[in-house]
Order: C-alpha cells, then sequence, then structure tokens
C-alpha cells in the first residue's frame, strides 16, 4: 500500500459504508489518504510479528478496476477471483452489478441475489431455455468448450441441484435461501420451485397454472391435475395464510418453510412435502402502524361479494362509515393499507383457485373462510367490568358478537364464555376456577384466537402435503429441498422470535461454514497443495450458549417456566447469574454473552452472532411466547366443538405441542413441549437433513428500504452482507490462501519485478512454454533478488550517485524503498492451475510492483520532460532570430521612408496649389448654375400659375352648372315624391281601417299554426317509436307546408287588397274636401240671399258631396260660358245678355257629375267587399283544411252570406235616408234600386241556419263555428274581444243585446280539458262573456265592501347622514272592512274607507290597541298609484302580527295564513310628509275574492283614467257628442257626424281600459316569469350539479369497469404465453433427449 495506490477507507459518518481514496503517503504510524479534495489520516492498527505486516484503521487496499470489455466478458461474475476479497471489495462489485442491471453474482458456491423491485426480462421461457440445454451439456460432459460462460442466475443454481442430484451418487440436494424481510426470498423460492418443477415434469406435457385461469378451476379434481401443477400451486394457500404485509416488505413471509421436491430414478416429479417453522403468531393480535396482518383475512373482507357478507356477518351499518378491514379489531391496528403488487380481491380469487386445484371441496374451503372470520368476530368481542361476590369480573359486552363468532368457529357459545371470562387450574385433581378480569379477559381472547389460528395453519400445511405429496416413500430416489428461512435480524427492541430467528441463522451459518471449509479443502486436494496447517473459524461456543443443556438460554427459560413464580426477570437474572458470575462482569467467558450494568437493570442481555452483537430485552412476555400453553377452558371448547375443523385443527396443534410417551412407559402420559423445545427439535432436524444433502446456497440483498427500483444503500447492503453471513464465507475462505491468481495472470503481473533478468532466464511472453514452471522460476527469481537486495544494503541505501549505473537504476535508488522481498516459501503455493499466496507473500509483491511501476514512470517522466525542455528551447531560439530579422527591417524600412517623405513633400505642393485653383472654379460654376435654376424655376412657376387658375375656373363653371341642374332635379323628384307618398300614405290609412281587421285574423292564423307545429311536435315526439307516426306527422307537415304557402299566397293579395283600400281612403278624402267646398259654396249663396227654391237641391248636393271645389269650378265655368250668368240682388239691373239665377242655385250639370262620382265610389265599395269575402273565404279555408275538413265554393258563400246581409244593412239605412227625398232624380233611385236588387245567396238577408245545406251544416260543427243568431256578423266568430280596433260604420247601429248574467266561476279556456279546437273556442267564448258579466259587477262589490286582514306599511324618509330608515308599520294585521265611497259623480271624489271590525265591545274592550288611529283615514283613489296581487315590496312571511296579548296564541296560525301569497294584495300610495311611500297589504279569505278586488279597483282605476284622466291611446275624439261644433242644420246631414263621434269615444274609452288592464296584467304575469325563471336556474344548476356527478361516477365506473378488463386480459394473455412457453419447453427436452439418444446410438 505505497503512494499512488487505491484503497477503501470506512466511512464512519455518512451512508456511503466506504469511500474509495487515493494513498498520499504512508509511514511506519499513519497513512494519509485522499478523497474528493479532502485530505485525512488513519493510524496504525497492528502489525503481524512474523510478516512485519502494518494493518491500518479501517483501510483496505483496492482491486484494480476492470476494464469494460472485462465486465462484458463476465470478469466480476464471480467475486471469489478478486484479488482482494473483503467487505468493501464484494460491496463495491455488487454495486456496479446492480446498476448494469446485472442482480445475480457469485461469490464462489453462494449466490447473490440482490432485490430490483422492478420488473426484469431475466426469467423469460428462451432464458430458461438456455439454462437447461446448458446444465444438459455439461452433465454430458459436453459443457461449452470456448463459448462465454452464462450470467449468474437463479436458474444456474437450480440447474446445478438437478444435475447433481441425477448424478451417479443420486444423492439429494438442498438450497438455502435467507435474507432479510424484502429481499426476495418468496419470489426466489417461487422461481427455483418453477425450474425444479420443469424438469421434474419430464416428457408429460404439463404446464404450471396460471393465475387467471377462470374461476380456479371449479371443475378440475385432484387427479386431473398434474403434480406439477399442483406443487405449484401451494404456494398461494401457504402464502394467504403465512404471509403479511410488514414495512419493508408487501409480501413478507412470517414463517420459515422447508419445501422437500421427490424425485423418481428418472428424474420425474413425483410429490413434494412442506414443513413450516416458528409462525408469528403474535401479529394476529397485534401489529404496528403501517403494517398487515395476514393475507387471508383481507381477501376475505375485501375479495368477498357483497351478497356473502351475511353469511360472514359482515354488515356494513354497524362499521360507522370504516371499511370492513378498518372495522376489525385485528385488521384495522395498522391502518389497513392497500399491496402495491396486487389487490386483495384478486388475492382471494386466487387463493381459491389454489384451493380447488389442490383438491379441496367447496365444503372445506366454506368452513375454513367461516372460521377466518369467525376470529374476526372473535377480535371484536368487549368486556366490561363488573362486581361479582365481591370480586372484580368480566362480562361479555355484546352477546350478538360472541354469538357470530360462536356460529362461524362451529364452537359453543356457553363454552366460548367460560373461555373467555374464567380460569381453570388443576391442583392435586381438582379444578380451580377463577374470574378473569377485563384486561385478563382480553388478553384470554388473544390467546385463544392466536391458538386457533396457529391451529389452522398445521392443519392447512397437513392439507397441502396431502394434497402434494407422494404416494409411497419407496418411489423417491432423490429429493431436492429448497428453504426459504427468515434472515437474522437485529431491530430496537428484540424479543424471544429474534432470538428464535437468529439461533437458526447461526446454526445454519456453521453449517454454511462447514460447508465453505469443505469446498476450500476440496480445492486445496484438487490443486495438490499443503493446506494442514490453516484454521477455520467456528462459531459453536454461540450455538452452545442458546442451546447447551442446562446452562443454555433455552434451557434456563424452560425452567423458568415451569416454576409456578418464574417471571422474566427471574430468568434474566439466571443467566446473569450463569455468565456474568462475577460483580462488575459484563462480558462472559466465552465472549458471547454481554450485558452492562444498565442493561441487568433493564432485564436486557446481548449475544455476540456471527453477524454481529444484538440486544434483547427479556421483559418482552419471553415467558408466554415460550410456553403456548392451551388453557383447559379452551381445551374443553375445542375437545367438544360440534365443528369437525375445529376438532382437526385442535388435534393438529396437540401433536404438535405435545411429545409423544417414550418406549420404555407407554402408560406415561404425553408431556406438552414449550416452543424452545420444539424450535429446537425442527432446527436439529433440518440441519440434520441439510447435511445429508449437498447444500447450495442463495443470499438475498434487500437494496434499500424504500423499495425503489434503481437505488442501492451502501451502509444497508453491507449490513445485509454481514447478516448474511457472506462475509463470514468470505473470512472462511481466506483463512487459508486469500490470494488466488492463474497462473498466466499471476506471471504477467509480477513479470515486470525483474526488469533485468535477460529474457533467456524469464521470457517475457508464455507463447510455447510451461506456465506453471515458469511460474516456479519466476518465485525463485525473486526470493533470489531480494536476498541479493537485502545483503547490499546492509552497510546502508546504495548510493544514486554511483558511478556506471543507468539512469533508470539511478532513479530506482532515489526512489523510497518498499519492504524487503522476503515471505517463506511455503507461504506461496503453486497449484496445478493456480497460484495460492497469503497476505503477506502478496502484499510484498504489490509493494514492489508498484515500487517499479513508479520508477518507470518516472523513467518516462524524465524523457517526456527532455523532449519538452528541448523543444521549448528550439522554440526561444527561433523568437530570437525572428526578432532580429525584423529589427534589421525596421531600421532599413526607416531609411527608405526618410526618402520618400522628401518626394512626397513636392508632390503634396503641387496638388495643394492644384486644389486652390480647382475650387475657385467650382464655386463659380455652382453660383451660375444656382442663378440659372432661380430665374428658370420663376419663369416656369409663372405659367404653371396661369394654367392652375384656368383650370380652377373652369372646374368652378362645370361645377356651378351642375349644381344647379342637380339641384332642379332634385326638388323635381321630391316634388314628385312627396306627392306619391302623400297619395300612398292616404291609400295605406284607408285600407288600415278596413283591413286591418282581417290582419289581425291572419296573425291570429299564424298563431293557432304555430300552436298547431308545436302540438304536432309533442306527438311526434311522444310517438317517435311508431313509424306510421312518424308517416302521419310527415304528412302533416306537407299539409302545414302547403297551408304556409297558401297564407303567404294570401298575405301578398291582402297586400294588394290594402293598397286598393288606401287609394279608395285616398279618393274618400279628396271627395270630403270638395264637399267641404261645395258646402262653403252653398253657404256663401244662401247668405247671398237666394230662395228656398234650390235648398232641397244645396241640401243634396251637400250630403252627396261627390266633387271637388277646383272640378266644381271648371263645371260651373263651362256651363256658364254661353250665356253669362249674373247674380244681382234684388232691384239691381240686368245685363244686357245675362240670365238671372237665384243665389242658391246649382246648376244641373254639377249636380249630375257629383251623383256619378258617388256612384263611382259606391261601385269601388263594392268591390271592395268583394275582396274582403274573397279573403275570409280563403280564411275560412285554411282553417277548415287545418281541421282535416274540405270546402267548396259554394259551402264558402253560404257561410259568408250573414257578413254581406250585415253590409248590405248600411246600404238599406241609407236608402232609408234618400227615400224623405221627393226631389231625388229617379236616375239616383233607379241606381239604388239596381244596388239594393242583390239576391238572397250574396246579401244573407233571408237566409236561414235550418236551411243551409246538410254539407254546409256538417262543416260548420266540425269546425266548431255554428253562427250565433244574436249576432249581427258571422265574422265574429273569427275574432276575439282583444281586437279593439275602432269601425266607423254608416249610420247608427242597433243597441247590443245585454248579455245574460252567469253565476259559474271563471275558467280560462285553455286550462280545461276539451277534444278539439270548436270546443276550445267555445270555451274561450263563454269564459269572455262571463268575465264580462262580472266585470260589472266588481263595482257594487266595491261599494258593499269586503272583510280583510290589513297591514298599513310607511317608509320614512332618510337622515341627513344618508342611511336607510327603518319601515313602519302603521297597522299590523287588523281585521278591517274597506268599501268605496263615492261623494260626488267623479271618480276623483271617490275614496276607500277601512272600517275596523269587533263591534262596540271589542272596541271598548281595547282589542284594536294597536292601531294607529290616524291611520284608518279614508284613501282617495286619486292618490292610488298602482293595484298589484301579493305582497309587493315586502316578504309576506315576515309580515308582523298584532302585539295584544289576547292574539298570541293565534300566532302561530296566522303565521301559516301569511304563507299564502295568493291571499294578498298591495295598494300603492301617493307619499306623504311623514312617509316617503305607503303601501297598504291585504289578506283576503280567498283567492277569489282577491281577485274580485283586485279588478273591480282596476276597473275603477282604469275608468277614472279614461273618462277624468289624460287619454293614453293614439284613438284622439274629434268633437263632443251633441254636435255643437257642427252646422246647426244637422238634420239635413245624412250621417250624422255626432253618432260617429260618439262611437268613437266609446270605442276609445273600452281600448283605453283594455290597454289599462292589459298593463296591469302584464307586470304581474312579468313578476310571476321573473320568480318562475329564477326557480328554473335554480332547478337547472341542481339538475346540472346532479348531471354533473352522475356523469363523472359513470365515468369512474366505466373507468374501473375498462382497467379491469383490460388487466384480465393482460394476465390471461401472460397466463396463455407462459402455458405456451411450458409446452415449447418440454417439447424441446423431448427433443434434446432424442438427439442425445441418436447421438448415443450413433457413436
Amino acid at each position: 500500500m505505497e503512494a499512488g495506490a487505491l484503497a477503501w477507507c470506512r466511512d464512519n459518518d455518512g451512508d456511503e459504508a466506504w469511500l474509495l481514496c487515493e494513498v498520499v503517503k504512508k509511514s511506519a504510524t499513519e497513512l494519509t489518504l485522499k478523497h474528493k479534495g479532502k485530505t485525512f489520516t488513519k493510524g496504525l492498527a497492528e502489525v503481524n510479528e512474523e510478516t512485519s505486516e502494518r494493518k491500518f484503521q479501517d483501510v483496505e487496499l483496492a482491486n484494480t478496476p476492470l476494464s469494460q470489455e472485462d465486465k462484458e466478458d463476465g470478469r466480476d461474475n464471480d467475486l471469489i477471483t478478486l484479488p482482494h476479497l473483503h467487505e468493501p471489495a464484494i460491496l463495491h462489485a455488487l454495486s456496479d452489478r446492480f446498476f448494469r442491471g446485472k442482480i445475480y453474482t457469485w461469490t464462489g458456491p453462494v449466490l447473490i441475489a440482490v432485490n430490483p423491485f422492478q420488473r426484469l426480462p431475466l426469467y423469460d421461457t428462451p432464458i430458461l431455455e438456455a439454462y437447461r440445454r446448458d446444465g444438459l451439456l455439461k452433465a454430458q460432459g459436453l459443457g461449452n468448450v470456448g463459448d462465454k460462460e452464462l450470467e449468474p442466475h437463479v436458474f444456474a443454481i437450480a440447474d446445478r441441484s438437478y444435475r447433481q442430484m441425477m448424478g451417479e451418487q443420486r444423492k439429494s440436494q438442498a438450497i438455502l435461501i435467507s435474507g432479510e424481510s424484502g429481499a426476495g426470498k418468496t419470489e426466489t423460492t417461487k422461481i427455483v420451485m418453477l425450474y425444479l418443477t420443469t424438469l421434474g415434469a419430464g416428457n408429460v406435457e404439463d404446464t404450471p397454472p396460471s393465475m387467471d385461469d377462470g374461476e380456479g378451476g371449479t371443475g378440475d379434481s385432484k387427479e386431473e391435475q398434474s403434480i406439477m401443477q399442483r406443487v405449484l400451486q401451494s404456494n398461494p394457500v401457504l402464502e394467504a395464510f403465512g404471509n403479511a404485509r410488514t414495512l419493508r416488505n408487501d409480501n413478507s413471509s412470517r414463517f420459515g418453510k422447508f419445501i422437500e421436491l421427490g424425485f423418481s430414478r428418472a428424474g420425474h416429479l413425483l410429490g413434494a412435502r412442506v414443513q413450516t417453522y416458528l409462525l408469528e403468531k403474535v401479529r394476529l393480535a397485534f401489529h404496528a402502524a403501517g403494517e398487515r396482518n395476514y393475507h387471508i383475512f383481507y381477501q376475505i373482507l375485501r375479495g368477498t361479494p357483497d351478497a356473502d357478507h351475511p353469511k360472514y356477518e359482515f354488515h356494513e351499518g354497524v362499521t360507522g362509515g370504516l371499511d370492513l378491514p378498518n372495522f376489525f379489531h385485528y385488521t384495522g391496528q395498522g391502518g389497513a393499507p392497500h399491496l402495491r403488487e396486487f389487490s386483495d380481491e384478486s388475492g382471494l380469487a386466487y387463493t381459491l383457485k389454489a384451493m380447488r386445484r389442490l383438491g379441496w371441496d367447496e365444503a372445506k374451503i366454506e368452513s375454513v373462510l367461516f372460521l377466518c372470520a369467525g376470529i374476526l368476530h372473535l377480535g371484536q368481542i368487549g368486556f366490561n367490568l363488573i362486581d361479582k361476590e365481591g370480586n372484580d369480573c368480566a362480562e361479555v359486552a355484546d352477546k350478538k358478537i360472541m354469538g357470530h363468532a360462536a356460529r362461524l368457529l362451529g364452537v359453543d357459545i356457553e363454552k366460548l364464555h367460560i373461555a373467555l371470562t374464567e380460569k381453570v387450574i388443576l391442583a392435586r385433581g381438582q379444578e380451580i376456577r377463577s374470574w378473569l378480569t377485563p384486561d385478563r379477559a382480553a388478553d384470554a381472547r388473544d390467546a385463544l384466537a392466536k391458538t386457533i389460528y396457529g391451529a389452522l395453519f398445521l392443519w392447512v400445511v397437513d392439507q397441502v402435503n396431502a394434497s402434494i405429496g407422494w404416494e409411497t416413500d419407496a418411489d423417491v430416489r432423490s429429493s431436492c429441498g429448497v428453504l426459504d428461512i427468515f434472515g437474522f435480524e437485529c431491530f430496537a427492541v428484540n424479543s424471544f422470535e429474534q432470538l428464535c430467528i437468529n439461533f437458526t441463522n447461526e446454526a445454519l451459518q456453521q453449517q454454511f461454514n462447514q460447508f465453505i471449509f469443505k469446498l476450500e479443502q476440496a480445492e486445496y486436494e484438487a490443486e495438490a497443495i499443503d493446506w494442514a496447517f490453516i484454521e477455520f473459524p467456528d462459531n459453536q461456543d454461540c450455538l452452545d450458549t442458546i442451546q447447551a443443556p442446562k446452562i443454555g438460554i433455552l434451557a434456563m427459560l424452560d425452567d423458568e417456566c415451569r416454576l409456578p413464580k418464574g417471571s422474566d426477570r427471574n430468568f434474566a437474572k439466571r443467566m446473569y447469574e450463569q455468565y456474568l458470575p462475577e460483580k462488575n462482569m459484563t462480558v462472559s467467558e466465552n465472549t458471547r454473552f454481554h450485558a452492562s450494568n444498565v442493561q441487568k437493570a433493564k432485564a436486557v442481555f446481548c449475544i455476540r452472532h456471527f453477524a454481529g452483537l444484538v440486544a434483547y430485552n427479556a421483559e418482552t412476555n419471553f415467558m408466554e411466547k415460550n410456553k403456548d400453553e392451551i388453557p383447559l377452558t379452551a381445551q374443553n371448547l375445542f375437545e367438544t366443538a360440534p365443528s369437525q375443523l375445529i376438532q382437526d385443527t385442535y388435534a393438529c396443534q396437540k401433536r404438535e405441542t405435545e411429545g409423544r410417551a417414550t418406549p420404555g412407559d407407554a402408560k406415561k402420559a404425553s408431556k406438552s413441549k414449550t416452543v424452545g423445545q420444539q424450535f429446537k427439535e425442527q432446527l436439529t432436524s433440518l440441519i440434520n437433513n441439510v447435511q445429508q444433502t449437498d447444500p447450495h446456497y442463495i443470499r438475498c440483498i434487500k437494496p434499500n428500504d424504500a423499495a425503489k427500483p434503481l437505488m442501492l444503500t451502501r451502509k444497508r447492503t453491507t449490513e445485509q452482507l454481514r447478516y448474511g453471513g457472506v462475509l463470514e464465507a468470505v473470512r472462511v475462505a481466506r483463512a487459508g490462501y486469500p490470494v488466488r491468481l492463474h497462473h498466466a495472470a499471476f506471471y504477467q503481473r509480477y513479470r515486470m519485478l525483474l526488469p533485468t533478468t535477460p529474457d533467456s532466464v524469464l521470457p517475457w511472453s508464455m507463447d510455447g512454454q510451461n506456465e506453471q514452471k515458469l511460474c516456479v522460476k519466476l518465485v525463485e527469481v525473486v526470493l533470489e533478488e531480494g536476498k541479493k537486495h537485502k545483503e547490499a544494503t546492509k552497510s546502508g541505501p546504495l548510493d544514486p550517485k554511483e558511478e556506471g549505473i543507468t539512469r533508470s537504476e539511478k532513479i530506482r535508488r532515489m526512489q523510497n524503498q518498499p519492504i524487503s522481498m522476503e515471505f517463506p516459501r511455503g507461504d506461496v503455493q503453486l497449484g496445478k492451475t493456480k497460484v495460492f499466496m497469503r497476505k503477506h507473500p502478496h502484499d510484498c509483491l504489490e509493494a514492489h510492483r508498484v515500487f517499479h511501476q513508479h520508477a518507470s514512470a518516472t523513467v518516462i517522466q524524465c524523457w517526456a520532460r527532455g523532449l519538452a525542455k528541448q523543444r521549448s528551447y528550439l522554440i526561444v531560439e527561433d523568437a530570437i532570430q525572428t526578432i532580429q530579422r525584423c529589427y534589421r527591417g525596421s531600421k532599413g524600412r526607416e531609411r527608405w521612408w526618410r526618402l520618400r517623405k522628401a518626394d512626397a513633400g513636392d508632390l503634396l505642393t503641387k496638388v495643394f496649389r492644384m486644389l486652390m485653383a480647382r475650387g475657385k472654379y467650382n464655386r463659380s460654376r455652382r453660383g451660375t448654375v444656382r442663378y440659372q435654376a432661380l430665374v428658370r424655376g420663376y419663369n416656369l412657376r409663372r405659367v404653371l400659375a396661369a394654367i392652375k387658375v384656368q383650370k380652377y375656373y373652369r372646374r368652378y363653371v362645370g361645377r356651378r352648372n351642375y349644381r344647379k341642374m342637380s339641384s332642379a332635379i332634385l326638388s323635381l323628384q321630391c316634388r314628385k315624391r312627396a306627392k306619391d307618398a302623400k297619395k300612398l300614405m292616404d291609400d295605406l290609412k284607408r285600407e288600415q281601417k278596413d283591413v286591418g281587421k282581417l290582419k289581425g285574423m291572419n296573425e291570429k292564423l299564424k298563431q293557432e299554426m304555430a300552436s298547431l307545429r308545436a302540438m304536432l311536435a309533442a306527438q311526434a315526439k311522444e310517438s317517435n317509436a311508431n313509424i306510421e307516426h312518424e308517416r302521419a306527422i310527415k304528412e302533416r307537415e306537407d299539409k302545414i307546408h302547403e297551408l304556409e304557402k297558401r297564407i303567404a299566397e294570401i298575405e301578398k293579395e291582402l297586400a294588394e287588397a290594402k293598397s286598393t283600400v288606401e287609394k279608395l281612403e285616398a279618393k274618400l278624402k279628396e271627395q270630403l274636401e270638395t264637399n267641404k267646398v261645395d258646402k262653403e259654396t252653398i253657404y256663401q249663396l244662401k247668405s247671398r240671399g237666394y230662395g228656398q227654391e234650390g235648398s232641397g237641391m244645396g241640401r243634396r248636393e251637400n250630403s252627396a258631396g261627390g266633387m271637388s271645389r277646383r272640378e266644381s269650378t271648371k263645371h260651373t265655368t263651362a256651363a256658364a260660358a254661353p250665356t253669362p250668368v249674373v247674380v244681382v240682388a234684388e232691384g239691381a239691373e240686368i245685363p244686357e245678355g245675362a240670365i238671372q239665377v237665384p243665389p242658391n242655385y246649382v246648376s244641373p250639370e254639377v249636380l249630375a257629375e257629383h251623383r256619378s262620382r258617388v256612384a263611382r265610389l259606391e261601385d269601388a265599395l263594392d268591390e271592395e267587399r268583394r275582396l274582403r269575402r274573397d279573403a275570409d273565404g280563403e280564411i275560412i279555408k285554411l282553417r277548415a283544411a287545418m281541421n282535416g275538413v274540405k270546402l267548396d265554393d259554394s259551402m264558402v258563400s253560404a257561410l259568408l252570406a250573414p257578413q254581406l246581409s250585415a253590409a248590405s244593412s248600411g246600404v238599406n239605412s241609407e236608402e232609408s235616408s234618400y227615400s224623405g227625398d221627393t226631389d231625388i232624380p229617379t236616375s239616383m233611385k233607379s241606381s239604388r234600386s239596381k244596388r239594393s236588387e242583390v239576391p238572397p245567396e250574396v246579401t244573407g238577408a233571408e237566409e236561414k241556419t235550418d236551411g243551409r245545406a246538410a254539407e254546409v251544416q256538417h262543416a260548420l260543427d266540425k269546425l266548431g263555428m255554428e253562427e250565433d243568431r244574436k249576432k249581427s256578423s258571422f265574422m265574429d266568430n273569427f275574432r276575439v274581444r282583444a281586437d279593439f280596433i275602432p269601425r266607423i260604420r254608416r249610420g247608427k247601429g242597433g243597441k247590443e243585446g245585454e248579455e245574460k248574467d252567469e253565476e259559474e266561476a271563471l275558467a280560462v279556456g285553455w286550462k280545461v280539458e276539451v277534444r278539439n279546437r270548436k270546443e276550445r273556442e267555445e270555451m274561450l267564448r263563454d269564459n269572455v262573456h262571463s268575465f264580462e258579466s262580472k266585470m260589472k259587477k266588481f263595482l257594487s262589490i266595491l261599494e258593499e265592501g269586503m272583510d280583510v286582514v290589513m297591514w298599513q306599511l310607511n317608509r320614512g324618509q332618510p337622515d341627513m347622514s344618508g342611511s336607510e330608515s327603518a319601515d313602519e308599520f302603521a297597522v299590523k294585521s287588523s281585521h278591517v272592512t274597506f268599501k268605496m265611497h263615492r261623494r260626488g259623480e267623479l271618480y276623483v271624489q271617490a275614496v276607500l274607507t277601512f272600517m275596523l271590525r269587533g263591534g262596540y265591545l271589542s272596541k271598548a274592550i281595547g282589542r284594536n290597541r294597536n292601531v294607529d288611529k290616524t291611520a284608518l283615514e279614508p284613501l282617495s283613489l286619486h292618490d292610488i298609484l298602482e293595484v298589484r296581487a301579493g305582497c309587493s315590496g315586502y316578504d309576506h312571511a315576515e309580515l308582523p302580527a298584532s302585539s295584544g296579548k289576547a292574539k298570541k296564541k293565534k300566532d302561530a296560525s296566522k303565521t301559516n295564513e301569511n304563507k299564502q301569497s295568493s291571499l294578498f294584495m298591495t295598494i300603492k300610495a301617493t307619499p306623504t310628509p311623514v312617509a316617503s311611500a305607503r303601501s297598504y297589504i291585504f289578506r283576503f279569505k280567498s283567492r277569489s275574492s282577491r281577485n274580485d278586488a283586485l279588478h273591480a279597483l282596476r276597473v275603477v282605476l282604469a275608468d277614472m283614467q279614461i273618462h277624468e284622466g289624460v287619454g293614453i291611446s293614439n284613438i284622439q275624439q274629434t268633437g263632443h257628442g251633441d254636435g255643437s261644433d257642427h252646422v246647426d242644420d244637422a238634420d239635413k246631414i245624412m250621417i250624422p257626424l255626432s253618432a260617429v263621434h260618439d262611437a268613437i269615444n266609446r270605442e276609445r274609452e273600452n281600448y283605453d281600459r283594455i290597454l289599462l288592464m292589459l298593463l296591469q296584467g302584464g307586470e304581474d304575469l312579468k313578476e310571476k316569469e321573473d320568480d318562475l325563471l329564477g326557480m328554473r336556474s335554480k332547478l337547472e344548476s341542481v339538475m346540472q350539479e346532479s348531471k354533473e356527478k352522475d356523469r363523472i361516477q359513470a365515468n369512474d365506473s366505466k373507468l374501473i369497469m375498462q382497467l379491469s378488463k383490460k388487466l384480465e386480459t393482460l394476465l390471461m394473455d401472460n397466463e396463455d404465453l407462459r402455458d405456451q412457453n411450458d409446452r415449447l419447453n418440454n417439447r424441446l427436452v423431448a427433443v434434446e433427449s432424442e438427439k442425445m439418444n441418436l447421438l448415443a446410438r450413433s457413436g
């Protein structure tokens, strides 16, 4: 270990365990090391007196790092080949291979397996086949000669054991697998068994069972399953009952097992046998946080279907919201976490499948599950403290739970109660009973549960052995056992279980050391070297400390258990007295037992095992755990149990705990054995079995505690190497010759120690030479050179300045000299293939090798530095020469530059003079050019300015002309368009008056069509699944489409008719203007004093009125043109040639023209009526088509007859007005008679309903349009009362018949169930009539008065600070009678009065003291702002009650009445100086009375607004009805305008009233709609949230189902692939066997 070498230094502070350092300096007493720039020293630990070797503290020499090629060639597959094999070397090699994905490493015969915590492709069928083929070839002597060795693998060690078992000796084999929890022991055991069963299957085409072969193969019997499948299926059953989750491992085996596989002479698998060791029963009653109980409990709780929960008494309602594993005491102590690798549901299915494949019937499986469930319920039993006979006794808290436990366990409930609450002791043949306290009863419950489960586990093992065992022992030729045993354990608190586990590992380590010693002995003998002097370490003294008779720890524990008053403290005291008899003695004589004074006070003792010192606490129930006795009450419970399973399990437990009677005394009863005795016997049997076999060892290593891949904690790995015995095995292996090198490696490594030895003595190449002889010669020459060097240095070190020596020799003499090459010749043994060296010779050789390497490096550095210096000299020389050349050149250039400067001065003078002249010339030239530019620019700008002026002038002239022309055109167009617009406007107004009703009916028809379309859509949705309905809907839609087209056509015709009406109205307006002019002319003529001769003519002219003023003037002028007519006063002279006429004279031509114009207008009106009739006929046809009735033209004419009769009535009235005139011309009468001679088919004057045709009557009945004989027009059936457009008719219509009063309640037509549209229209008509009749009663209702409950709410004015004042109730819940009192004819003078109810007595006793007397003042109608339905502005449920004591009892009932908002009405009044707003709130007895009062007030307010307020409609009156604004001789006018104005006023009043009512009703409707919209939005939000939750839940369920299905598919595919691979493997085995047989035959 010289300077520059690599060494390992122990890391006592960090987690690295060992640090790779470089040796900086070495002295006799200390060693200086360097790691990552940090330097530190280590002191001397010891010096070997024989070899003078120095050992430094915590320092080990490091191996030379392997190259990448060596690693790929597998030079690090076996750690035993490392030159330095110690703890850091093994740790470094394992870490390097682990991160390269190589988890298996050989350490001699031991296979080290590091758990990768991830799935690696190392166990596929091709890999298994490769190891099987390699093992087969090696067994035949045809091993892979020249081929690359396979990597270390668990398949390799399993194949080796199988090939050795099938060898000539047929010796049984054993594979011992050990390691701590989580290291992968269980998985390694499965892999080994899979390989062995695959090889043992032979030619039988059996494949190992998969995890997803249906539901466990319920139909497979024991005979139908192969032995290979049954053996492999035993693992899931044992894991379910014996494995649990710990903090370090999810599937930790809490017991040890030895599985012995029996093979026939031909190597076929016959069966297996399982033996278990030390089940951790204490886990049943207690486990730490984060851990779990045994898997079977969680599989039952989580994997059992909900339908099977009642039979196991699993009730979800009693868990308090917890899942079942967290609810039960035995499973919920650690939180019941889920496993990471697999779920409990799939685990139960896998376990049940394995049970069925082992041949268990359903009854047996069901009984086992019942027993496990009974144990869970047993743990739920609690105890209460009671006093019985003066003693504290325990009583079961819940007998129901105990009943569940007894039923499931199959025991008697009374005896179970006794076993839990009583204790029985046998003394001299008598039973002594005592009551248990609650704490003792809980301990008895846990002990009983542990006993039952332990017995159940033994029974399960017996059943597994019965299923997989071989039939007869004679068939088994040899066996191969697999031992899955717990590893060495050292926790913070160690108890009896850890002592037994470490005792087992100590015994197995001794056997392992002996096995390693035998291997070393065999290797030494094979290499023919001397090994008689070697001593191996032994740990027999540690085993004696634990198991020695009488003085061993287990023996003393058994003795203490036999004592009546034995305790854990006394047991510890006995051990101290035995091993530490002297005072203050802490270490025993054999150095295995340790205990300090502090530990003695705490009953703690330590044992120094092979892996280190472990402290055990004796006060952790050592005695209770060692006894493990079954109380007499429990024995009685088991022996008398009605369940056969509980009796069988008790028999297994009894056989295990009681020893057999001795052969000499058969009558002697069997004696119960302690757990220590049982374990010692099992361990002795196990060691004997292992010693009779050839063992193979697998040490499993857990790289980290976090169970993460690609993560290795070096400190934890070092502890496991120590606990696993790997380092102990290395120490044993290296006790003789720790360093072993092959001949070639030894010679190539140490030939450099003799650089001066000629090639003839020791050649540098080994080609063609005997390797062993060369190694012997090398050792001899090295020893001779060492002697020579020692003799030469006796007088002192050699002088490096000696003359005649080489430079290399001089360098060697200048360096620190290594230790002398002196060691016994026997310390280096030359075997047949290897060179064996002890540590001292190896250190000497390595020291000299490092010395020569340093010397050679120094020589190389010397030459390299010389070359560097020579190169630097040449570079400096070249630089100097370059500088000199540069300097000489610089001086020459300086002289030449001076000559150039003289020539340049002359040239510069010439150039300067030239530049002066040139500048002067350029300045003159630029000035001239600039002047020319100014002149030319001035001239050009003048020309351009003139052109621009001309352009602007010409544009101005053109634009002026254009504007004049445009203005004239626009004026002309505007004049023309205005004239056309006025004319069009007049036509539109006229058409609007007569055709407005048709338009309204058209709009209603559209609404009916929309409702029909909606109805059809709803029916289509309801009958969407019916094809016939869909076809009918399609036909209806086609008809609707046709009707829509027809409506479009009608609307077009309506527009044309409207335009025609507007034109007629324009003409009528012109006629009215003409009449006005004529009237003025008549007045003028009358004023001039004409006689009465033309009065009749003037009256007729005034009434006809058909000519405009301009036309009349023209005609008058034209008529008087031949003979002048002069109007003169009486007594004046008449001009010559003139005709004297009276002042009121009217020309006959003018009168004839006027009458002809009136005739044309009447013809136009008839044409208008005809068009109206056609439009009405089209509407009737359309409605009939919508109702499924087809009408022809005759039917439509018959239906339109009443309308024609109504129109003719106007004509008759006109004729009656003319009938009084005797002066009417005959032509005019004839024309009127012609117009009056209308056939009955058209006028309908004599048409009767009874006289209609049958087809017409049928159509009317079907359409619901039966004519009402009391009505004047048939078209009234096609309009509703909402059509309030006023219509001006000629003449005075008769009085409308008063409708009869109807007492029935008002009903809304669309809320009544009807069968067709006819019934709906009739119901609407009846409802309207009933409503109109009730409207007439509302005034009388208000005048009679109504009883209500009244509140008056006054809102005060806000104060100066701006804060709102509180609401004040002037009247609270007062019973009053309100009525309307009229003080005059006008409604403005009417008031609403409020009278308190209750009479004189109530007033005398002060029942209404809470009422403000001023608040009951009358309310004028003109102070009412609005009347609203409901409680407006205040929550009706929060209205205050009266404060009187007498009414407190009725508050509850009144509060309930206030909850009905339909009983309230609110009147808002004008503000007062006291209140900014007033509200009168009334509660009625019924909703109908509320509605009557509401409608009555609104009608009164509407009438007051109409008659006494400002008009609100666009229909304005043009004069009063008395006709005072018209001419005095109104009787001479045929159409009295006063009647027209009265009719208009009545229509206006009705129209205004309806507008007011609709306005108030619209506000009520809007409030209700807002409330409904708010409620609907809340409902939609709630529904949306519900839908979202349902969607998320559905998505989660779908995702879980998809994942589970995908997982099942993948598992099934995986198992199918495994089955196929196993079949192919068997076939390949058969093919290989046939090939071998053919080769043997051919050979």
